[in-house]
């Protein structure tokens, strides 16, 4: 009589399971383009926290009338502008206002954007059809075009000033790609088992949606704050470079492009420094962001 082994009968060994965080740490640096991403925001956070140790000038300070448009070098690593204020320097800050209107942008579209996308995904109908089909409105319009048009609205009537007029303006700008995401996502939980318990347990729906619902839904919502993050740092440079953005003598590297741009071949590094720094910052958040996308994949979890 002839044993069968295990593996003439057809079984086939289960996946090794694995720690979440082992799994995370392994799927998220597995790419050096994603570790170069997270190196670049930590250099910007650091930066922004401590600009006042950092910067070796104030960046406000206006200097004598033979320190304006200095070359790199020297004492000015960058130069100075027209008005003698070290490039330097204000690009050190620039770094602070960039991340404060980011993050103060995502979170306020993210306060009205994330409930608005579950209640209408929950409970479907007439209030699905209003809230949704208004988030198609304001999707109609680019994001940089709503954005200018409701800071231009803002300033013209005076109903705020200053940094507020831009993250308002962009805080409503990308209010539909949140509400969107939750939306999509609220359609698929709400199908699930544990969901159908909790109402027949007699959950009420607001504890259905926000302790059930809202906690399965952070992964997608994640790797669309981190994408939003540079498309946030990107449309304020654009709005300050057109002028609308942040008010002089903020430093923003929208507005410092702007000054730069008239010496394009006298003085390349006025110009050059906040773009460069602009376009790092939002390719590091996007590298970021597609890490972060495969490692919460759930596909893979409990893999290698």
């Amino acid at each position: 009589m002839v044993k069968k082994h295990t593996s003439d009968i057809g079984f086939s060994e289960a996946p090794v399971c694995v720690s979440e965080w082992r799994r995370f740490r392994r799927v998220f640096f597995e790419r050096k383009l994603v570790t170069f991403g997270l190196v670049v925001l930590v250099l910007m956070v650091i930066a922004a926290a401590f600009a006042p140790l950092l910067a070796p000038y104030d960046p406000y300070d206006l200097g004598d009338a033979g320190e304006s448009l200095l070359q790199p070098g020297g004492e000015h690593l960058l130069g100075t502008d027209l008005l003698g204020r070290d490039t330097l320097s204000r690009l050190i800050y620039g770094a602070r206002t960039a991340l404060m209107v980011g993050f103060i942008s995502v979170f306020i579209s993210g306060f009205i954007g994330v409930p608005l996308g579950i209640i209408a995904g929950y409970f479907g109908g007439v209030i699905n059809m209003v809230i949704m089909r208004a988030m198609d409105a304001l999707m109609c319009f680019p994001m940089l075009l709503l954005a200018l048009l409701l800071a231009a609205v803002l300033r013209e009537y005076d109903v705020i000033s200053g940094i507020w007029v831009v993250i308002i303006a962009l805080s409503i700008a990308i209010i539909p790609g949140y509400a969107r995401v939750t939306h999509g996502v609220t359609l698929s939980i709400k199908e699930n088992e544990y969901i159908m318990a909790q109402r027949a347990m007699g959950s009420s729906n607001m504890r259905v949606m926000f302790r059930h619902i809202l906690p399965n839904a952070f992964p997608p919502l994640i790797v669309l704050v981190t994408m939003q993050l540079g498309a946030l740092i990107l449309a304020e440079a654009g709005l300050s470079f057109l002028g609308i953005g942040i008010d002089p003598p903020g430093a923003a590297w929208g507005a410092m492009v702007w000054d730069g741009y008239r010496y394009l071949a006298n003085n390349p590094a006025l110009w050059l420094a906040p773009g460069i720094a602009i376009a790092l910052v939002v390719f590091a958040f996007n590298m970021v962001g597609d890490g972060l996308r495969d490692a919460l994949d759930p596909r893979l979890r409990g893999l290698l």
